[in-house]
């Protein structure tokens, strides 16, 4: 298995939807994933392990006090084991990955298939996603074995402030494909199969300036089609970008990697991504310490470790994502 037996974008039957995996089966499960074997890994570590620094990628799980779309802000307890007070503690998590750090995984969101039926990736119905006897497309298929993959960071918020341009993660900002283009030109950064583009754009930094009141505020704007995100543009030429390249996973800092408002809703990435090819979304990385590690080292590319929740019907995860130098 190898990118060069993939079609070429123009050459797709469907550019929206691409299921070659057999119902059910691991490839299925794996999506896009499927394509990081041992020997691409391995080749991965040899080419962007070289002085063993790293930096953790998952935020802060306590900093989204007042997650958007009536979620729930992640809880914590710390509690005693039954007759063993003041011996030893346990810990009590309630908590939703889509409040804080996470992989979209591919049962998160749909598209429509040619004869108008609403499907998730490889064509799994909602049916299937919610019967507890089904596995079919879970986060636990990418757990099995973890995501290990080469990244490379598009650091926007970097690139802005050289501009002088303001920067807010939750303007509603849309970053380009010239604009990505161009900060990878300027970073030496080629762009090879089996990469996961990070892309940073202010979100978790404007997150961090805001008072209470105002996170509240973010909250309700939500509930009511009022919140705005920055991120990359939707278009055809993003997504082709995107198969061409052969990304296998893409993640930000903000929350949905894509611009919302979206700009073009015939090309949302949750739609094709997720749904259409297998490709997982990371949302809400922490990306700050990272981008002062790409700086001081002056390389942008790095190897990416990532260890999903092994929960067999999963539909997102924590990352648990390490990026090493």
């Amino acid at each position: 298995m190898s990118f060069s037996d993939l079609p070429k974008y123009d050459e797709l039957e469907n550019r929206n939807i691409f299921w070659p995996g057999k119902p059910g089966s691991k490839d299925e499960g794996l999506g896009m994933l499927r394509y990081l074997t041992p020997a691409h890994v391995a080749e991965v570590v040899k080419s962007e392990v070289q002085t063993g620094e790293r930096v953790c990628l998952n935020w802060d799980m306590t900093k989204l006090e007042t997650p958007g779309f009536n979620r729930i802000a992640c809880q914590h307890e710390i509690v005693s084991i039954p007759n063993h007070e003041g011996i030893a503690w346990d810990d009590v998590w309630r908590f939703n990955p889509q409040a804080g750090s996470q992989w979209d995984g591919f049962r998160h969101f749909s598209t429509v298939t040619p004869d108008g039926r609403r499907a998730w990736y490889g064509g799994t119905t909602s049916k299937e996603i919610t019967d507890s006897e089904s596995d079919r497309i879970g986060v636990g298929h990418w757990a099995q074995d973890g995501i290990a993959a080469r990244g490379f960071l598009i650091d926007y918020v970097s690139y802005a402030q050289q501009k002088g341009l303001d920067v807010n993660g939750m303007s509603g900002h849309a970053i380009t494909l010239e604009e990505v283009q161009e900060i990878a030109k300027q970073c030496n950064i080629t762009i090879k199969p089996g990469d996961i583009f990070f892309l940073r754009c202010g979100f978790t930094q404007t997150w961090n300036s805001l008072s209470p009141e105002q996170k509240q505020q973010y909250r309700e704007n939500t509930l009511v089609q009022k919140h705005a995100h920055s991120g990359l543009i939707q278009s055809e030429a993003v997504i082709r970008f995107m198969w061409d390249n052969h990304i296998v996973a893409v993640a930000g800092d903000g929350v949905s990697f894509e611009v919302r408002p979206a700009r073009d809703h015939e090309w949302n990435m949750h739609k094709i991504l997720l749904a259409g090819w297998g490709v997982p979304i990371g949302e809400m990385f922490d990306l700050e310490r990272l981008a002062e590690l790409c700086k001081r080292l002056n390389r942008w590319t790095f190897f990416v470790s990532s260890a999903p929740l092994n929960h067999p019907r999963g539909v997102a995860s924590p990352p648990n994502c390490i990026a090493i130098f």
